[in-house]
Order: C-alpha cells, then structure tokens, then sequence
C-alpha cells in the first residue's frame, strides 16, 4: 500500500485504489465498508473498502480477517499483507482525509457535521468501485448513526444493490473486517511518516490521539501557539482543542464595520451631461472635457441648427 503522495503532501485529501483483479469483473462480488480514526483528535480519519467475489467470501474468512480494533497493530499488517498477497481475487481502496480538511469542513457556515462527511465518503468510494468496474452486488457498512437510516440512504442511492447496514460489522462481515485492516493499517502508516509543514515546529510523542490519552492531552497543550494554534496533525474542532483555544489562545474581537451610505444614491441625470463652453471672442475653440460616453461613440457637442 503505497501512500507516499499523502505522505509527502497531507494537508489534502488522498484516495488510492488497488488494481482490479478480472474475477471481480466479471462475477458478483460483496463489499465491506468501514473507517479508522472516526474518534481521535489527532490525525487522517481514514476510510476502507475491500471486494471479492462472493464465491470467495469463505476463502476471505480463512485468511484470518477480524475487526481491526481487536488485533495489535503487527497483526493487522500481516493481515493486511495478506489481502495484498492474495491481488488475483481481493481489491481495495481507502480514503484518507487530512485533519484541516475535517476541521474546516465542520466549521463551514453551511454545517457539515462528521456524520454527513462519513456517509459521503463511504457512498464516495462504493461509486468509486462501481465506476471502475467491479462487478458489485452487495454492500456491508459498518454503521455511523442509526444503522436503519443510514441503510436506508445508502439504498435509496444504490437501488439495484443488496445493502447492510450494521453495528459492529467488522466483526460480522469478512469483507468489513478486512475493509478495516485497510483503513487501520493506512493511518498507523502515515501517522508514523506524519511531516509537518515549514514554519510548524511539533515534537512527539503525541500518543493514540484520543482525546482521553494522557500522552494525547499533554502534546495538545505543550504544541499549542496562543496566535497560530495546533500544528497541521490537530483537528482544531474536536471540543479538546477547542476548550485549550479558549483558555489559552489569545482573543481576538473583529469589529464589524457598517457599511457607509452613499450620499448619492439617485444621480441626477445631468450629473452624466457636459455643459458646452462658450466660444471664445476670438474664435478659436475652447477646450472642451468631454464624458467619455460620447467621445467613446465619436459624438460632438452640437453648436448651431
């Protein structure tokens, strides 16, 4: 699982697909879906998908898959290089979506809660699968919210699909569980390779990067610049950021300036018309200023019927 491009740019948002082997073009295949990193305020939240043929669901469960949460993290890349190992019948893709990204689109004007991010990166990657080509007839999800609502969304938007919708997938559905093997192992593996731009200074270790880590919580507060904030790695909309923002962070009140009336609203017409110069005694023509409307359109001031 290359990531070297998130690696080196992880301020944006990173999709990778693997290749798509021929069976699962050409017979039906299930689809698990899950993510990693929904809950820690440090880090990506990163998004899994696995597919295979549904003829090879068994072979899929006797790789040894499980919920990701529930294996160390040498486990999890044996596992994972076992679906890579096995490319003739099992694809992948995840989604990797920085932290600024998560933070500023939950600060958005127009509310755009983790929720709906969520869903929209699953449904993302599902149609992502499709559009290349597999060959897909079922979809399992780990939920996020209510698993009726979210399976009946996901339905409404994949009619011709056989969807589950279900609260701890990963440890029901092989291709879930593998779908989270993917998106674990992607984070452990850019947290670890994690840079951080020039001009930010952070040092670790910073922990799991749950919010309850005592690790977590002492990195949160010595990495904090009370004008610049967090480094790039801190989701600043997680409440832990926010409440050491408003204990720590320097306030700053913006004066909201009321726009100035115009004193001329409603020109007069003539404000746009030129008043001819009478001619000289001597004949000669006086300089006249000309509106550029009329000397656009070649016009000249009449002076005689």
């Amino acid at each position: 699982m290359d990531l070297s491009e998130y690696i080196e740019n992880n301020s944006k948002n990173y999709k990778l697909y693997s290749e798509i082997p021929d069976i699962c073009r050409s017979e039906p295949c299930v689809l698990g879906v899950d993510e990693a990193g929904r809950g820690p305020v440090l880090g990506p939240m990163v998004y899994g998908i696995c597919y295979c043929p549904v003829s090879k669901n068994t072979d899929l469960k006797e790789l040894g898959v499980d919920d990701s949460k529930a294996l160390t993290e040498e486990q999890r890349e044996k596992l994972l290089d076992k679906v890579l190992e096995n490319k003739d019948y099992l694809g992948w893709a995840v989604d990797v979506l920085a932290p600024r990204y998560i933070s500023t689109s939950m600060y958005r004007r127009g509310k755009y809660n983790l929720n709906s991010m969520s869903h929209d990166t699953a449904i993302g990657l599902i149609q992502g699968a499709l559009d290349k080509g597999v060959n897909v007839t079922e979809v399992y999800v780990d939920t996020v919210g209510p698993p009726e609502k979210y399976q009946a969304k996901l339905q409404q938007i994949f009619p011709t699909l056989k969807i589950t919708v279900a609260k701890k997938a990963d440890s029901l559905y092989p291709c879930v569980s593998a779908a989270s093997i993917c998106a674990k192992v992607a984070r452990d593996q850019v947290l670890k390779a994690w840079t951080f731009p020039e001009g930010e200074e952070a040092e670790g270790p910073w922990g799991s990067g749950y919010p309850a880590d005592p690790v977590t919580k002492k990195f949160l507060q010595s990495q904090f610049h009370p004008i610049f904030g967090f480094p790039s790695l801190v989701r600043f909309s997680w409440k832990t950021a926010e409440k050491i923002i408003e204990e720590k962070g320097i306030k700053v009140e913006w004066e909201e300036i009321e726009p100035e009336e115009e004193e001329n609203k409603n020109p007069s017409v003539t404000q746009w018309l030129v008043k001819s110069t009478p001619k000289a005694t001597n004949n000669s023509s006086a300089n006249v200023r000309v509106h550029p409307y009329f000397r656009e359109r070649c016009l000249a001031p009449l002076t005689s019927l």
